[in-house]
């Protein structure tokens, strides 16, 4: 069994306050970017990867593939003013009717045997997520004002990679386009056209890099991954 994955990166990443494409700072001494794409270079199942990029960043996407001898990436398509454009760009590019994964370019520390649980899972009931169950109490709040609280027990936190048949996620995203409806992620698409979503549970160490906060973190799991404490 094997997939193909869509990486989104054309975002701006205004959040980092970076001034640049945050996928472009360094991690260890190494591009984002390049940690993220070398989980699938290096995964056997892995078919090839298509990259959604912003068109200024093009040169310098193909000169780091080039030197960090990233040979599995199938296509660069042009991204899209929203994450969910960029997706349904890149699934137009997609040769195969398999097994699709998209996952945040920003999440470099997915681990394979996760994306592996989640293939597995996809391929049975032909739509699965990753995530981890929620740590904090959550609230309901308006305009500062706590309106309820919610029961935790049942509230995960929703990660990438996410798993689909090509055919489901593509109609899936031509409803969409079709209702000019933007949803918070893949799995709502999927959703909405009535296909039920199974929860894989992963690990909390598969944080998204928004903040420059989340650079802090990301430096501690690559130390604890290193065996460094």
């Amino acid at each position: 069994m094997t997939y193909q994955v869509i990486i989104p990166a054309a975002g701006q990443g205004k959040r980092m306050g970076a001034g640049k494409n945050k996928l472009l700072l360094e991690l260890n001494h190494i591009p984002v970017i390049i940690h993220t794409l070398r989980v699938f270079e290096e995964d056997e199942l892995c078919e090839g990867i298509i990259l959604a990029i912003h068109p200024q960043d093009e040169e310098e996407f193909k000169s780091l593939l080039e030197k960090y001898q990233i040979k599995k990436v199938l296509a660069l398509v042009p991204g899209g003013k929203e994450r969910q454009d960029s997706i349904y760009y890149a699934l137009k590019a997609v040769k195969s009717d398999g097994i699709i994964l998209v996952h945040d370019a920003a999440r470099p520390f997915i681990l394979k045997k996760h994306i592996h649980r989640l293939l597995d899972t996809a391929q049975i009931t032909g739509a699965a997520i990753i995530g981890v169950p929620a740590k904090d109490t959550m609230k309901t709040v308006r305009d500062h004002m706590v309106m309820a609280t919610v029961e935790r027990s049942s509230l995960w936190a929703v990660q990438t990679p996410q798993a689909f048949h090509f055919s489901l996620l593509y109609r899936a995203y031509e409803k969409a386009v079709k209702d000019c409806y933007i949803g918070t992620d893949d799995s709502s698409l999927v959703e909405r056209i009535s296909h039920p979503v199974t929860m894989v549970e992963g690990d909390y160490d598969n944080i998204k890099l928004t903040t420059q906060e989340d650079l802090f973190f990301a430096e501690a799991i690559v130390k604890k991954r290193q065996g460094s404490f």
